[in-house]
């Protein structure tokens, strides 16, 4: 019996388009029977944030990121052409047209693939994001953690 290969992914990126990518790829992976880590930091930690606002306990700083950054996936823009907003609404309505699934059901399908999602520790204290505003049934760990999946990873993508 061989060892399963290992598809690891550092998302940085908050683009929608970006964000998605990698949701795409981390179920290919998983459908190829690839043990899949996504270790969101920075931007990229705001596809794991909740659509709701979750009220917790925040200074000056952090509730001024809170404001600036999306929450949720359906609230982050697209890399080029976001248009004063208008680029997201015109991608998923190509994407609808077309059947693509919409990024809150690749991050469903990827849980379900049992992808590890993994939230960095340390970009969650700069922000000031807490658990709860965060999905469930997520990872917490800082690069430490990132670096031991990669170390034998076959794949290693940053996006």
């Amino acid at each position: 019996m061989t060892d399963r290969k290992k598809t690891t992914i550092v998302l940085l990126s908050g683009d929608y388009d970006k964000v998605m990518a990698a949701y795409i790829i981390a179920n290919g992976a998983a459908a190829y029977d690839h043990e899949v880590t996504i270790f969101h930091t920075f931007w990229g930690l705001n596809a794991l944030r909740k659509d709701e606002n979750i009220q917790v306990e925040k200074g000056f700083l952090e509730k001024m990121f809170a404001k600036m950054m999306p929450r949720g996936v359906d609230k982050m823009g697209i890399s080029k052409m976001n248009f004063a907003g208008i680029g997201p609404k015109l991608i998923k309505s190509v994407m609808k047209k077309h059947n693509a699934l919409p990024l809150p059901q690749l991050i469903e399908m990827a849980q379900e693939q049992d992808v590890k999602l993994i939230a960095c520790t340390m970009t969650m204290d700069l922000l000031g994001l807490q658990k709860e505003e965060l999905l469930d049934n997520i990872e917490y760990a800082g690069v430490a953690a990132y670096l031991a999946e990669a170390e034998d990873g076959n794949v290693n993508l940053f996006i």
